[in-house]
C-alpha cells in the first residue's frame, strides 16, 4: 500500500505559476497528475517513469513540467503561464504510467488549483 499526500495548490492569477509536490510512502515506479472538475472526468496532465522520462497532453504541454526526486520518493508538477481552464482539483498517482486514470492503483488526497483571469 502506496500513500501519496499532495501540497502547494492555491489561487493564482492568469499567467502564474504553481508548483505542486507529491510525496509518496514508499517507492513507486510511474507517477502521474490528473485533474478533475466538478462534472466531469479526471483528465490526464503528466506522467513521468523512474528512470525520469515524461509524457504531457497537448492541453498542458510546453506549459507543465512534472520531475521526481526518488531519493524523496517525491513527485512535483511545475505549471507556468496557467490559464482559469486549468483550475481544478489535482490529484497524483501511482501506477502503469498510461494516460488513462483506470491503470493508477493509488491516489493522493487532491489539492485544489484556482487560475483567476
Amino acid at each position: 500500500q502506496v500513500q501519496l499526500v499532495e501540497s502547494g495548490g492555491g489561487l493564482v492569477q492568469a499567467g502564474g505559476s504553481l508548483r505542486l509536490s507529491c510525496a509518496a510512502s514508499g517507492r513507486t515506479f510511474s507517477m502521474g497528475w490528473f485533474r478533475q472538475i466538478p462534472g466531469k472526468e479526471r483528465e490526464f496532465v503528466a506522467s513521468i517513469t523512474w528512470p525520469g522520462g515524461t509524457y504531457y497532453p497537448d492541453s498542458v504541454k510546453g506549459r507543465f513540467t512534472i520531475s521526481r526526486d526518488n531519493a524523496k520518493n517525491t513527485v512535483y508538477l511545475q505549471m507556468n503561464s496557467l490559464k482559469p481552464e486549468d483550475t481544478a482539483v489535482y490529484y497524483c498517482a501511482a501506477g502503469a504510467g498510461s494516460t488513462r486514470a483506470r491503470d493508477y492503483n493509488y491516489w493522493g488526497q487532491g489539492t485544489q488549483v484556482t487560475v483567476s483571469s
